[in-house]
């Protein structure tokens, strides 16, 4: 009997003096698996990793272009994957930003996608653009205003005509510094809003009329930010 008892016990795995129980059947488990098995898990792993790192590329590209927007075949050129891949970065990375743990959200305009601040940022937003609504103006939204300020009322596809990029992260920062509003809604199909500039703005730049501004140049990246500034 007792020979019987010390052969069972020789032929049972040993298990080492610091290793649990349950970490020595995980360790059976792994090694009694199929390998095609593991390597189909080993696969979708490192798939799952490329991904997280893909989307956390894509969101830096989204915050360099800015205001410009990021088509899908831009970001498919530049990140070397499928348009089919990039379409689901951006559904992925959408998402991601819905929560309201996120200031940002990530819109399509047309064929581009853009970061957006959420709408209850705005409040903070208008606080603190009022406290220097001039100085702090960037050449991209000094440009925006002045398109406006010669052409009102103007829609913001006519303003986005006229400058070749964007402008709806412009329009909505102006708005918030009180330099523009909506002025009723133009008669073209969509009956999209229409935007003039604000008393605030003729206090701003010292104007009793809009005559009194400068003959209007060729907009340009070269001289944007002399319409105010002259």
């Amino acid at each position: 009997m007792n020979e019987d008892m010390n052969t069972i016990e020789n032929n049972l795995p040993q298990i080492e003096a610091n290793e649990t129980v349950e970490a020595h059947e995980e360790k059976n488990v792994q090694l009694s698996m199929d390998p095609s098995i593991q390597e189909e898990e080993e696969a979708k792993l490192a798939q799952k990793e490329n991904d997280v790192k893909l989307k956390a590329i894509l969101e830096g590209l989204l915050f360099l272009v800015g205001d410009d927007g990021l088509t899908v075949e831009q970001a498919s050129k530049s990140m070397d994957i499928s348009t089919k891949k990039a379409e689901q970065l951006f559904d992925a990375l959408q998402k991601d930003y819905v929560d309201d743990s996120r200031g940002f959200e990530i819109e399509r305009y047309g064929s581009r996608y853009r970061f957006l601040s959420k709408a209850f940022v705005h409040e903070a937003a208008k606080k603190l653009f009022s406290i220097d609504k001039i100085s702090k103006l960037s050449n991209a939204a000094l440009e925006t205003l002045a398109i406006i300020a010669y052409k009102q009322p103007i829609t913001r596809v006519e303003i986005e005509e006229i400058r070749g990029v964007g402008a709806d992260v412009m329009i909505r920062k102006l708005e918030a510094r009180g330099l523009i509003k909506e002025e009723g809604r133009s008669d073209a199909p969509g009956r999209p809003f229409l935007y003039s500039v604000t008393d605030e703005f003729m206090d701003a730049f010292k104007l009793l009329s809009l005559d009194e501004l400068p003959d209007l140049p060729e907009f340009n990246k070269d001289n944007n930010d002399d319409l105010f500034h002259s």
